[in-house]
């Protein structure tokens, strides 16, 4: 009996946590927070920016010395002059160690100016990954707000057909009862089909923009994926927005791509110093040890005979050694570094003009967004007040066509209006909340709702 309760609390608690596990909400936080670790394109800035850091270590290590082996091995066959001054056939073996290394001394300042290139190359690849990521959370946050405004739209929807449906039974109760022509129950359910398909637009359009945010989360659709409502800030005339040159001020010393395009400009200067450093001469120390051992090396005891040298004793004793200092001096080189210090210098420039094309660009995308929450502003100003006259007007049409003193079709008319200015106030607060979000953002202050 006992294993059988166990059994049915845990299928029961199973369905549960599945149950659960499906009614599951993301927070804005949450989906900004997985698509940056997820997103394909953030991975793969994130190897680039290894691939950048590893670039930069290895030139790092091109300051170190190297160190080289080499064996050889060689069979000798053919005649050969002897000791004793007669050639023979001789067949011979002889083998090759040795050991070199190098360290550059002087290289026209050329490493130390690769260094420094690869490092500011390394940090501009951080800040396309800071970029990427911001992109991606602006798009989310975007999509977010495009499913709130979505819900919003069918929740409006859904309570126009209430009203309207209540109307119907009202109406047909009048019909019936010979105080009011059948038209008017004609032209309202013909006004209860519209709203119903306007409800089944709304809906459609929830989920189309639930789906472009699974997509752009990367996941799988799913009918159970649904976003978390927030509260969202209060909006009134009295709100300010900040200007769009001050914004540009904060954006211009904390935006990633600003900072990609400096650090871009600042390492083509490197680069310009590395092709000047070409024309140095540069100057290496270098070592290296050498030793053989060869099958004909013989010698000779007190009684004639001739023996092969032990290997261990010509490895010992055929040792040779040597150090020095060696220059190369570039003399001709086919006008190969005065080109390459001519590109590096229409290279700087043109870095310079990306960096200055940044910073027009982030100003008008400031300015784009400055304006826009301007003019969203004004509009939801203007469709509250639109809101809140067609409610009255619609109350009173709804008064008066309770007791037939107008038709349906002003009805109606009143009731479309009402719908249109609701939908157009709740367009305005959205776009006004994402600009107004996207101008912190541009400030430094993350997304959120």
């Amino acid at each position: 009996m006992i294993p059988k309760i166990f059994t049915i609390t845990f299928l029961l608690l199973g369905t549960l946590l599945t149950s659960l596990q499906a009614q599951e909400v993301w927070s804005l936080e949450k989906c900004i927070t997985y698509a940056q670790k997820n997103n394909i394109r953030i991975k793969q800035g994130e190897i680039t920016t290894k691939y950048q850091q590893n670039q930069l270590q290895q030139a790092k290590y091109s300051r170190l010395p190297n160190l080289n082996g080499q064996t050889s091995q060689n069979l000798n066959f053919g005649r050969s002059l002897t000791y004793d001054n007669t050639y023979k056939d001789i067949n011979s073996s002889e083998t090759d160690f040795g050991l070199s290394t190098s360290v550059p001394v002087f290289a026209g300042f050329q490493i130390n100016n690769n260094v420094a290139k690869l490092d500011l190359d390394f940090q501009a690849s951080m800040q396309d990954l800071s970029k990427a990521q911001s992109d991606i959370s602006v798009n989310i946050a975007s999509t977010y707000l495009e499913i709130l405004f979505a819900k919003e739209l069918v929740k409006v929807s859904e309570d126009q057909l209430k009203v309207t449906n209540l109307q119907i039974k009202q109406i047909n109760e009048k019909v019936e009862a010979g105080s009011l022509a059948r038209g008017s129950l004609l032209e309202i359910e013909a006004q209860a089909a519209g709203e119903d398909l306007n409800l089944v637009n709304a809906k459609n359009q929830l989920q189309l923009a639930k789906l472009k945010l699974v997509q752009l989360l990367e996941l799988p659709m799913s009918d159970s994926f649904d976003v978390e409502v927030p509260a969202l800030p209060e909006i009134s005339a009295q709100i300010s927005i900040v200007g769009a040159g001050d914004v540009f001020n904060s954006a211009v010393q904390i935006r990633p791509e600003i900072k990609g395009a400096d650090l871009r400009f600042q390492s083509s200067k490197y680069q310009l110093r590395l092709a000047q450093g070409a024309l140095y001469p540069t100057i290496s120390l270098y070592a290296n040890l050498y030793d053989n051992y060869n099958n004909k090396y013989m010698y000779t005891d007190n009684l004639g005979k001739q023996t092969v040298i032990p290997f261990s004793d010509q490895i010992k004793n055929n040792q040779r050694k040597g150090v020095g200092l060696q220059m190369n001096i570039p003399i001709f080189t086919r006008f190969q570094n005065r080109l390459q210090i001519d590109n590096a210098r229409l290279q700087v420039l043109n870095t310079e003009l990306d960096l200055e094309s940044a910073k027009k660009l982030l100003r008008s995308d400031i300015e784009t967004a400055q304006t826009n929450a301007i003019a969203a502003l004004n509009r939801f100003s203007s469709n509250q007040k639109a809101v809140s006259s067609m409610k009255e007007a619609f109350r009173y049409s709804e008064e008066k066509f309770g007791v037939g003193l107008v038709n349906a079709v002003e009805y109606n008319t009143a009731k479309t209006k009402l719908a249109k200015s609701e939908s157009d106030l709740l367009q305005a607060k959205y776009e006004f909340i994402f600009r107004t979000k996207l101008l912190d953002l541009y400030r430094g202050i993350p997304l959120t709702l």
